[in-house]
């Protein structure tokens, strides 16, 4: 996919004879860092749109603290995994999708690109019907008629993407901002157990089968395979490196720029299950299921500030990740077919099953968890061709993946993958 136009805010003034990387680096060590960062806060959006809201609601309210560790292993996992994408992109200069396409015969290729697209439809479904609910918890739109909104913000949104790769990232930084304050706001205003929030974050346990169908869920809803895709075409050409010391130390900042933007997400996801462990995991209310329940349960026990910070969140997470899935939509199609259409047109087509969803009746945070739960299955197509990937010395030279990181990238694909056949074979037999 070719990259979007670079913006004079992206790649600063460029004085005579210095390379981007150079002028960047020129306007000192603080612009410097904030000019680099920005793709890994795009990607980090997936990681905590809708669905997250779904399971972590979910998952503290029937098990407690239980979970956290889930969220916790999930979230280093993530680390390690857009790293790689990341890194792939800065080293090739070409997306995932793209490479698949190079290196993989044409019948591969295509079923990856049929899969990735059942997954962009799971994730539209979610991320569309997140910003639907909050829409109508904030205003009481109908859901159906809150679904046509979400539509047209982020084609707002999307259309910053055509005039520079910069706007973009701003703008789903500061979404993603805001559902960092809403649930700080939730945090300190509820005030989860410090000590049992601790034991649920380092003790790994489960209890019986439906813990483990929402932990495949948080999984899923944390590891995203369309961020995957993603991440390895926001980096390609951002900063043009012109020599292995420039690539070497564009990496390094994207080493932070991932753990900065991933560990964002992750705090977010463990206050969310925290707090609704705290609210919710009692006699009366541990068999919540829908995240309504939890907005008015919000109100009623904490108060309206809560409610409405809640339903915000909900919001911002919904529209951001809608707008990211959509790129990401693009990126899969471009990388792996070669087939590129207009982003309003991919936008239009992918929100008919969500409409759908929202038309029929299907309880939201249900088919939010489900859809989760499918996204988890897809990961291992996303993760498995990036790990063969970056093993490759023809691929990534010099930059190829050490042997600990490799045998750590491939523990993940197996437990991944082994947890999805695990809770499979659960549901069958």
């Amino acid at each position: 996919m070719t990259p979007p136009p670079v913006d004079s805010s992206a790649v600063l003034d460029r004085p005579g004879g210095l390379s981007p990387l150079e002028a960047v680096l020129a306007k000192g060590r603080i612009r410097a860092t904030l000019a680099m960062l920005g793709p890994a806060f795009v990607a980090a959006i997936a990681y905590v749109d809708p669905g997250n809201f779904a399971t972590n609601v979910q998952g503290g309210a029937k098990y407690g603290y239980l979970l956290l560790w889930v969220v916790l292993a999930a979230n280093l996992m993530a680390m390690l995994i857009q790293y790689l994408s990341a890194k792939l992109g800065i080293v090739t200069d070409r997306s995932l999708p793209e490479l698949c396409r190079d290196h993989y015969p044409r019948w591969a290729s295509r079923g990856l690109w049929v899969q990735a697209e059942v997954m962009a439809m799971s994730t539209d479904i979610a991320e569309f019907l997140g910003a639907a609910l909050g829409l109508n918890l904030l205003f009481h739109v109908p859901l159906f008629a809150a679904g046509l909104i979400t539509g047209v913000i982020a084609f707002g949104i999307l259309e910053l993407q055509r005039h520079g790769f910069r706007r973009f990232e701003l703008a789903i930084t500061a979404l993603l901002g805001i559902v960092f304050l809403g649930f700080l706001y939730e945090t300190l205003k509820i005030g989860p157990s410090a000590s049992a929030s601790l034991r649920g974050t380092f003790i790994p346990h489960l209890a019986g089968g439906s813990a483990l169908y929402l932990a495949v869920g948080i999984v899923g809803a944390t590891v995203m395979p369309h961020a995957i895709y993603l991440h390895s075409a926001l980096t390609q050409g951002r900063t043009p490196a012109q020599s292995d010391s420039e690539r070497r130390r564009i990496l390094r900042f994207e080493r932070l720029d991932v753990i900065v933007a991933l560990g964002v997400a992750g705090v977010i996801n463990l206050a969310m299950l925290a707090a609704a462990a705290k609210l919710f995991h009692t006699h009366a209310l541990s068999g919540l299921t829908t995240i309504e329940q939890a907005h008015a349960e919000l109100g009623r026990l904490v108060g309206g500030t809560a409610a409405l910070a809640f339903a915000v969140a909900l919001l911002a997470s919904g529209v951001s990740s809608s707008s990211v899935g959509t790129y990401a939509g693009q990126v899969v199609m471009a990388g792996f077919i070669d087939v590129r259409i207009p982003l309003v047109v991919r936008r239009a087509v992918t929100m008919i099953p969500a409409l759908v969803v929202l038309a029929i009746g299907v309880s939201p945070t249900n088919a939010l968890v489900l859809s989760q739960v499918v996204l988890s299955f897809g990961i291992p197509f996303a993760l498995v061709p990036l790990v063969l990937l970056t093993r490759r010395r023809d691929v990534m030279g010099t930059y190829v993946n050490g042997r600990l990181t490799s045998t750590a990238a491939i523990a993940i694909s197996v437990l991944i993958a082994g947890l999805n056949v695990y809770l499979l074979a659960s549901k069958v037999f």
